[in-house]
């Protein structure tokens, strides 16, 4: 009795280790997926904006910049939720651990990169509007 208690336990745990698994490679597809076609979405937003409006080049450049930058901010994240879930549930050794936090370090430090330069600024810098309402105080 106390042997099918563990075999059915143990053949849950693989279960749920299967699903996790899923779960985390679902969650990597669907981080590429978004950055993929955000590319595509954003170059022919561009060059519809640019050959058939006829808007400026700077501020068409700009705004594909900014939306680049953004799902690949959220491309980034993702992918580091689908590390850690992988690492947490399925590889929990100190080496795993490790590399996980090289990814994280590295990603973050991407992400970082991306929001200067998107919005000019560190992410723990206030916006432009906000230093200049604490200057006219």
């Amino acid at each position: 009795m106390l042997y099918n208690v563990i075999v059915q336990s143990f053949e849950f745990g693989e279960r749920v280790l299967h699903w996790v698994e899923y779960a985390a490679t679902a969650i990597e597809i669907v981080a590429v997926v978004i950055i993929v076609l955000s590319i595509f979405y954003s170059l022919l937003k561009h060059t519809y904006q640019r050959l058939i409006v006829r808007r400026e080049h700077t501020s068409a450049y700009r705004e594909l910049k900014g939306r680049l930058g953004r799902t690949m901010l959220l491309g980034l994240e993702l992918l580091v939720a689908a590390d850690i879930v992988r690492t947490v549930a399925l590889e929990a050794t100190l080496e795993s651990i490790a590399i996980l936090g090289l990814l994280v370090l590295v990603r973050t430090f991407l992400s970082w990169a991306l929001a200067v330069e998107i919005e000019g600024r560190w992410p723990w810098q206030a916006p432009p509007e906000a230093q200049g309402a604490r200057e006219d105080e």
